[in-house]
């Protein structure tokens, strides 16, 4: 089974077939074994009637005990035999999905992180979550088709070579048989595949309506608009249940088939056969012996419809896989080397400039044109930015992110300890590879006690339960809005890049914490450039440069005291937030 830290391999994207085909090529061994040993316990337990008939037409004779008790410990030596094969083979076909289902996982993932910031923009994040909880698992299942698809169709080859001395007839009932279900089966079967893709992807999309509305619950409840959102999501449900009970009426038809026509298939070969015994062309032996054969059929035959229902599913699955392993990742093709040195960066679209080492906030009526100036400065947008008068897209995009680090006021939080949460960027500007300029490291624990003091978060540490190591679940929800932002710059801080650009870092603090971030936040980031976004007299009054924006553009650049005596719209701007921080303390 694949190792965690094992390279999965580069899967083949082609379609859904060649994906499970590369699954199943990707362990070759283990899928040979089980192929192998699918085949010799079915095949086994085709030699129990042989065994039997054998007993019967030898052994029921007076005077033949002997014989008849060989023949009986010939079956009970074959069944103890066979019971071990079985062991072995399931537990060879379990390893062969587990290899399946955690390599499509380690595929999925490292594709997601290749993708990055690019994801969302690109697939839902309900896509993603159905494939990872569901597709995996289906796919996984689908590879049974290894061991016993493979084995009953070894099986159904062996017995009919048993069946063709006793007769001819019969072998040709019994080689005629399985195309017939086939032909039965098949339509049902693309039909399903067409229903559980309807299906999936109706899912994928309800499942990103769970997440929105989790998320968004307090904003909602805000809004007045909880009753509006969840009555489409209501509708919605209900059109996957409609959908679900499609994909499960067709699904039953195909597993009642699967129980169904084998059985049919063995009353009309024992009607057959017990005919022949009546007029004397069989022994009773071989009669029991097909009545045995055609038994054991009944096994493979279910393997053929259930396989057939399994790659449907699977190959639909698959399907779902490839097109987000398709994807591809943003470019990163530059050739340019990066400034040796801390650099201006340059936004020519809106004019913006931010000079290396200084704390500069970047004040704009409305928050999508300040993030959308930090989303071109960090690469996350086309753009025409220079650092250091290279241009960023022409830069490798791996030494973009390992010194510019863009600061969302929304960024994720994984379910894991507090340590680990901060301790993820912890390591960003240290070791061989830190930029010129770099300060020593210090002891971790000492770095992340500067950056919570920074972030005024200390409260928080000592109102955890165990410290740092406390849980936090995932999105931080057992913190408070306030909380949860503060630790997202925390570890901004502790990560000390070299380019820091924060989108509304303290948009949801109180005056007092906020003051106390605003004094502490330039000490922290001396001789490091910082640019944050913000409309808080606070944070505007302890910047070293202010950069005021009107329509995307910049309109005024100065100290905040300057820009309050010879600016009319940012001084409205400004003193409306000064408004609604007072009444907010009030």
């Amino acid at each position: 089974m694949i190792d965690a830290y094992e390279d999965p391999g580069t899967p083949d994207t082609r379609g859904g077939w060649s994906y499970l085909w590369w699954l199943v090529r990707r362990q070759p061994g283990r899928s040979l074994a089980g192929a192998l040993l699918a085949s010799v316990w079915l095949t086994l337990m085709a030699g129990t009637p042989y065994l039997m008939a054998r007993a019967v037409d030898d052994g029921l004779v007076p005077g033949r005990t002997g014989v008849l008790a060989g023949w009986t410990a010939a079956v009970f030596v074959l069944g103890a035999v066979n019971a071990w094969i079985s062991i072995m083979r399931h537990r060879t076909m379990t390893r062969v999905r587990m290899d399946a289902y955690f390599r499509t996982i380690k595929v999925v993932v490292g594709h997601a992180v290749r993708l990055g910031a690019a994801l969302p923009r690109r697939a839902g994040a309900g896509e993603v979550v159905t494939i990872g909880v569901g597709d995996v698992h289906t796919i996984a299942q689908a590879l049974t088709v290894v061991g016993p698809g493979v084995g009953a169709v070894v099986v159904y080859g062996v017995v009919a070579g048993l069946l063709m001395p006793i007769s001819p007839l019969l072998t040709g009932v019994v080689l005629l048989g399985v195309p017939v279900v086939a032909l039965l089966a098949g339509p049902l079967t693309r039909r399903l595949q067409g229903r559980e893709t309807e299906y999936r992807e109706r899912q994928g999309v309800l499942t990103a309506r769970i997440g929105d509305l989790a998320g968004g619950l307090r904003v909602l409840n805000g809004l007045g608009g909880k009753g509006l959102f969840a009555d489409a999501f209501r509708r919605d449900s209900q059109h996957l249940r409609v959908q679900g009970y499609r994909v499960g009426a067709v699904a039953s038809w195909v597993q009642a088939l699967g129980v169904g026509l084998p059985t049919v298939y063995l009353a009309v070969v024992t009607w057959i056969a017990a005919r022949m015994a009546a007029r004397g062309e069989i022994t009773v032996g071989e009669l029991v012996s097909v009545y045995g054969y055609v038994a054991v059929l009944v096994g493979p035959v279910a393997f053929f419809l259930d396989m057939g229902y399994q790659l449907s599913r699977g190959v639909v699955a698959a399907r779902r896989v490839v097109r987000l392993l398709r994807l591809a990742p943003e470019p990163d093709e530059g050739t340019d080397r990066a400034p040796g040195r801390p650099a201006v960066l340059h936004d020519p679209a809106s004019g913006v400039r931010v000079r290396p080492g200084l704390l500069t906030a970047l004040v704009g009526a409305a928050g999508a044109e300040t993030g959308a100036v930090v989303d071109r400065l960090g690469r996350y947008a086309p753009s025409d930015v220079t650092w250091g008068g290279t241009r960023l897209d022409a830069v490798p995009l791996r030494d973009v992110r390992s010194r510019v680090l863009v600061a969302d006021h929304e960024s994720h939080f994984f379910a894991d300890t507090l340590r680990n949460s901060l301790a993820g960027a912890g390591n960003r500007a240290t070791g061989p590879d830190a930029p010129a300029g770099a300060p020593e490291p210090a002891p971790p624990d000492a770095r992340t006690a500067r950056a919570l003091h920074a972030a005024a978060a200390t409260d928080i540490l000592q109102a955890l339960p165990d410290g740092l190591d406390s849980e936090l679940s995932a999105q931080a929800r057992n913190l408070s809005g306030g909380q949860r932002q503060r630790v997202r710059l925390a570890r901004a801080l502790l990560a000390d890049p070299e380019v820091l650009l924060a989108v509304e870092p303290t948009s949801a603090l109180d005056a007092h914490t906020e003051s106390l971030v605003a004094e502490r936040l330039g000490t922290a980031r001396a001789g490091r450039t910082t640019l944050l976004t913000t409309t808080s007299p606070l944070m505007l009054a302890r910047a070293d440069e202010v950069v005021y924006l009107v329509d995307g553009k910049v309109a005024a650049t100065g100290t905040h005291e300057g820009l309050l005596e010879h600016e009319p719209g940012y001084r409205a701007l400004v003193a409306r937030d000064a408004e609604e921080e007072e009444e907010a303390v009030r």
